[in-house]
């Protein structure tokens, strides 16, 4: 099931304010920059680099994941580990977007960025 117009519209809200203040500098974003996907439930977040042997391809990898729980009406919330499977963060579960996007931003655990 597809987010709403107005869902989208928050996420991109949030996504837009986490960008203005975490995206790196304009001029490194050629070897480091952000980005985001939204699939299904889901929204993604993740690096962008050049490619270490063909550096003009870009590589994604994504680094928090957040799926929209309806029955519950919040948001669980992922960190992808070293084995490339996803886990649940601390908190598991917040109620907004936003919320998601400032645990990332704060990055407690060091999950998120190390």
């Amino acid at each position: 099931m597809a987010f709403t117009d107005k869902q989208i519209q928050e996420i991109e809200g949030a996504v837009a304010k986490f960008m203005y203040y975490h995206r790196p500098p304009a001029d490194i974003r050629n070897k480091l920059d952000f980005g985001y996907r939204i699939e299904g439930q889901s929204v993604f977040l993740f690096e962008i680099r050049p490619r270490w042997d063909k550096p003009d391809e870009k590589i994604e990898s994504p680094f928090a994941k957040t799926t929209f729980i309806k029955t519950k009406n919040k948001w669980k919330v992922y960190w992808l580990r070293g084995n490339l499977k996803w886990y649940p963060y601390d908190p598991p579960y917040v109620r907004t977007i936003s919320r998601f996007f400032e645990l990332v931003a704060e990055d407690k655990f060091h999950c998120f960025f190390g």
